[in-house]
């Protein structure tokens, strides 16, 4: 069984990729787009296809390739997942570490894909400013044993997912700042995004 109580101080989260929008913060994407006057047919250069097309790549399904990790993995390896669904990447991984515990999201991991970024600047917004309405190129989040880390992303790439870590768990003092807590309804643990966003891809 998966769960916030079989996390541990010293976890890792590993960030499972997305395949585009999945679904979620439509309603900023058809503002930004109509604001635009952008038609849904019309050629999007940026991503090779019509703007159609790039909005509507269909979601990457993760529940065949996690059940085979839980298979390949040593037992209790994995300890909690979350798919990143509407309220963005610090609420839905917060759902899942236990109260008590906190971690911080590194942007500078990951690149999000060219689709948030295209949009952000038509809209004359910042990628931070979307956190809690895109998932920003990460689709779902696995909590794992740390000393399985590399064993899973290998897994997940023989699926054909890219997946890094993007923090750890921690349970000790937990730095000043702002954190989103109790999140979606569960009094789970804090997380906050930290850093800058990379430049390329990764």
């Amino acid at each position: 069984m998966l769960g916030a109580e079989h996390v541990r101080d010293g976890d890792v989260v590993l960030a499972l990729a997305s395949s585009g929008l999945h679904s979620n913060g439509y309603s900023l994407v058809r503002h930004i787009v109509a604001g635009a006057g952008i038609a849904y047919g019309d050629n999007a250069a940026d991503f090779g296809t019509t703007w159609g097309e790039a909005l509507l790549e269909p979601t990457r399904l993760y529940t065949l390739p996690l059940l085979r990790l839980l298979d390949r993995l040593d037992d209790g390896a994995v300890h909690s997942l979350s798919h990143v669904t509407g309220g963005g990447i610090a609420a839905n991984l917060a759902r899942v570490l236990p109260v008590g515990s906190w971690a911080e999201v590194d942007r500078a991991s990951w690149s999000p894909s060219p689709v948030f970024r295209v949009l952000s600047d038509i809209a004359g917004s910042t990628l931070e400013s979307s956190e809690g309405t895109w998932n920003l190129g990460i689709g779902f989040l696995a909590v794992i044993d740390q000393s399985q880390k590399d064993a899973a992303i290998a897994a997940l790439a023989e699926e054909g997912i890219h997946a890094w870590q993007v923090a750890s768990v921690r349970t000790g003092a937990r730095p000043a700042g702002e954190f989103e807590q109790g999140a979606k309804g569960v009094d789970g643990g804090a997380v906050r995004l930290v850093g800058a966003y990379a430049d390329g891809a990764k």
